[in-house]
């Protein structure tokens, strides 16, 4: 109940900011360009740094202690 009436005296304070000045300008948009080049810099570090990964995974041993490993083929050339 508290929470309807705190929202319904601030209504009309709302209704008394004109739309038409209510803008972020200039400083806004540079804010928000910053971030997106920060955001799509970082991402285009993190693809070259994740393409530079080269693992193998270990084996479960769980599995490998169920059924024997296969022997190796011979290398095909």
């Amino acid at each position: 109940m508290y929470a309807t009436q705190a929202l319904n005296q601030l209504v009309p304070l709302a209704k008394e900011v004109d739309d038409n000045k209510v803008t972020p300008g200039v400083l806004g948009f540079l804010v928000f360009a910053a971030l997106a080049v920060g955001v799509w810099l970082l991402m285009k570090s993190m693809n070259r740094h994740m393409g530079k990964i080269d693992f193998e995974e270990a084996p479960d041993p769980a599995v490998s202690e169920k059924a024997p490993t296969p022997a190796a083929a011979p290398a095909k050339k």
